[in-house]
């Protein structure tokens, strides 16, 4: 094609050329020029500097410029030129108006669709199969179906454009009933479907509807003489989109050599939208060798989506990273999009830096690219980059969504800066956001985080409720306040509102039973939520079990609940019971546990600290120091702990044996003093003699 192009270039140039030196009056030849620049690489600029030099315009001249203005996307360009015309008497045509109603169809502009309408019908055009058609398309790209119908129907004469431009309105709507009662229709009507007509059918499979594919590719199978590539391909993707993975390999294997890099980029999707992110790489390595096609955007944010999904560096993202950098691809928005979230997924902390090299090179950062990295920097924790990046959004004048106002709340959360929150919420509230899930359930997080229940509740009331997402978060706020009495009527209004109910929800219920001792009610939740609600068990609820028995200090049941799990425990499982041990002493579990911990996350420093303080709690200084050697010899440090403190609108953060606060003597000043009215206070009870006064403590 591109060959194909070059020769035309060359032969218009040509004609160009001769056209000028023999000074030809005549229009045709300069229209036919004309034309020929349009379908061009020189395209627009050259058609339009040919438009200027033609001696004795006409219709077709500015037809052919108009034409050349639409096939280039250039919509205001061609509406500015299509008014011209207009005032020149030379827009009511069947040429003009099709141009016209096909720009409208583009930029989504139903008013000029309308205005041209009314234009038709005052030039006798409106009953015209091609002008109709355009304007049945407009209508039904904008939406707007019931105008699109109203057109269809009072067509005095149909093709299969006018069929085609009414099922994709229809399945670009998500209304599978209305497209597939036309697409029978049309058979009825004795039209053959062609590749447009199944292209737009396949967009209306969606979900598990795979009765409705199979439908489909009975009828493709019917017309496939008629059909190519095109509909293949949007197979391979469609059969994915209802999980039968087994029938897009079927496709794709059936069409042999001529797949083209769409078939390949179809597979290589389809194996990523099920989550098979082995069998994608090993696709996509097959792609380069056999396709002959270098990948493009699509090829690579497909298979960057399936690099660490589950949050694990395994080398291959950098691999893909590099072959984008070898591509040319790094500065395109939708793959670096897609390499910033892939970073940001990953469980180190240290992959945000290479996350923010990546969004520091991109020259368009849209909406996408700022709350990858927002969100990404919240996740892991770094709340004071992730609260500066929201704020500079807010500078920058981006869109501020759902996902950037949830995770602002939730570093706020994390900040303990309650006047920031309430902040925040003023803007959610501006914005139009209060009933979001995800906000909502971030407004309720930081409320409850803060010990201002009442508050969280009034946001979940303001919350939209058809989902778990907002009932799950009061549910956990009530939890960590101790409120199992809250949590329990919570639930019940729940079920008699026939919520959906999720295992979140059961995660939430348990932790409120295990936060209250009520251990009985939480181990009958843990037994009955498979056979009850038809929630199966996961990892997340049997650590909730097991830090239900340990709280309780019934350790046996909480080995025995683990003992029990029908797949190996995580690391989450034997760290909650690790914790347990030490409240409760039991040094001989909790080496035991310990042992399993040193396999699953040998480089988790947690499991050491927690051992080595649970020995020198007990006096057992060489264990202790056992502990403490291998933890050097792994290079090991523990992690030391943070405070916040709000004072004034002001956060002051600590971190432990911390003096770089700028009022450190004066805090440590404060400190002593305290802790000689508590040495005076223990001193008093020990006489028991303590007396209050108003000249002092304890005389």
């Amino acid at each position: 094609m591109r060959h194909r192009h070059h020769h035309l270039t060359i032969s218009a140039a040509r004609s160009h050329a001769s056209l000028l030196k023999s000074g030809v009056a005549s229009p045709t030849p300069w229209n036919q020029l004309l034309t020929a620049y349009s379908l061009s690489p020189a395209g627009l600029a050259a058609a339009r500097r040919v438009f200027d030099e033609v001696p004795r315009r006409d219709a077709v001249s500015w037809n052919a410029l108009l034409a050349a203005n639409v096939a280039s996307g250039a919509n205001p360009e061609a509406w500015r030129l299509l008014r011209t015309m207009h005032s020149r008497g030379l827009a009511a045509n069947t040429f003009a108006l099709g141009s016209g109603l096909r720009s409208a169809a583009a930029g989504r502009r139903p008013a000029l669709g309308a205005q041209l309408q009314s234009l038709a019908l005052k030039s006798g055009l409106v009953n015209n199969v091609f002008a109709a058609s355009a304007l049945l398309d407009v209508y039904a790209k904008c939406g707007r179906l019931r105008d699109a119908r109203r057109v269809f129907d009072g067509m005095p004469e149909r093709n299969a454009v006018s069929w085609n431009a009414l099922i994709a309105g229809y399945a670009e709507s998500g209304e599978t009933a209305p497209t597939l009662e036309l697409f029978l229709e049309m058979e009825r009507e004795g039209l053959v479907p062609d590749e447009a007509t199944f292209a737009s059918l396949l967009t209306a499979v969606e979900g598990p509807s795979c009765f409705l594919m199979h439908q489909l590719h009975g009828k493709i199978v019917k017309y496939g003489s008629a059909l190519g590539l095109t509909v293949f391909n949007a197979a391979i993707t469609a059969y994915s989109q209802c999980g039968a993975l087994e029938d897009s390999r079927r496709i794709f294997d059936g069409i042999g050599d001529i797949r083209d890099l769409i078939s390949w980029n179809a597979m290589l999707g389809a194996y990523t939208h099920n989550g098979m992110d082995d069998e994608a790489m090993k696709f996509f390595v097959r792609m380069m060798q056999e396709s002959g096609a270098h990948p493009d955007m699509y090829s690579f944010t497909s298979i960057i989506s399936s690099c660490s999904e589950h949050g694990r560096d395994d080398h291959r993202g950098r691999v893909i990273h590099g072959l984008v950098i070898k591509s040319g691809l790094e500065g395109v928005t939708p793959v670096c999009n897609a390499l910033i979230a892939m970073y940001a997924r990953y469980n180190e902390n240290c992959m945000m830096e290479d996350a923010y090299k990546c969004f520091d090179s991109l020259v368009l950062k849209d909406t996408v690219s700022w709350n990858s990295m927002l969100t990404g920097y919240s996740q892991h924790g770094f709340n004071a980059d992730a609260l500066r990046f929201f704020r500079c959004m807010r500078s920058e004048n981006i869109r501020i969504d759902e996902y950037a106002f949830s995770a602002a709340l939730r570093s706020s959360s994390e900040l303990a800066v309650l006047q920031l929150g309430k902040q925040i919420h003023g803007l959610v509230i501006h914005s139009g956001f209060s009933s979001n899930d995800f906000v909502s359930s971030s407004l309720i997080f930081m409320y409850s985080k803060s010990g201002i229940i009442d508050d969280a509740r009034q946001s979940f009331e303001e919350a939209d409720k058809s989902s778990s997402v907002p009932w799950n978060a009061m549910i956990f706020g009530y939890a960590q306040h101790g409120q199992a009495q809250n949590v329990d009527i919570l639930f019940n209004e729940m079920l008699r509102r026939k919520a959906p109910l999720d295992h979140i929800t059961f995660v939430g219920l348990i932790t409120s039973c295990s936060h209250a001792g009520l251990v009985d009610e939480g181990s009958e939740i843990l037994n009955t939520m498979g056979t009850k609600y038809g929630i199966p068990l996961r990892m997340e609820h049997y650590a909730c079990g097991v830090d239900l028995y340990g709280r309780a200090g019934q350790l046996d049941r909480a080995k025995e609940l683990i003992d029990s799990m029908p797949f190996e425990p995580d690391a989450m499982v034997w760290m909650t019971l690790l914790g347990a041990c030490r409240i409760h002493g039991n040094v001989e579990l909790a080496s035991d546990v310990a042992s399993h911990l040193f396999v699953a996350e040998p480089r988790q420093h947690s499991t050491y600290v927690l051992l080595s303080s649970m020995y020198s709690g007990l006096g057992m200084w060489n264990d202790r120091a056992t502990v403490q050697r291998v933890m050097k010899k792994r290079g090991l440090n523990k992690v030391p702990g943070w405070s916040w403190i709000e004072v004034k609108n002001e956060v002051h953060s600590f971190n432990a044996e911390d003096k770089s606060h700028p009022k450190m003597d004066e805090i440590y000043e404060i400190l002593r003093v305290l802790l000689q009215v508590e040495q005076m206070l223990s001193y008093c009870e020990d006489e028991d003699n303590i007396m209050i006064t108003s000249s002092g403590i304890c005389p």
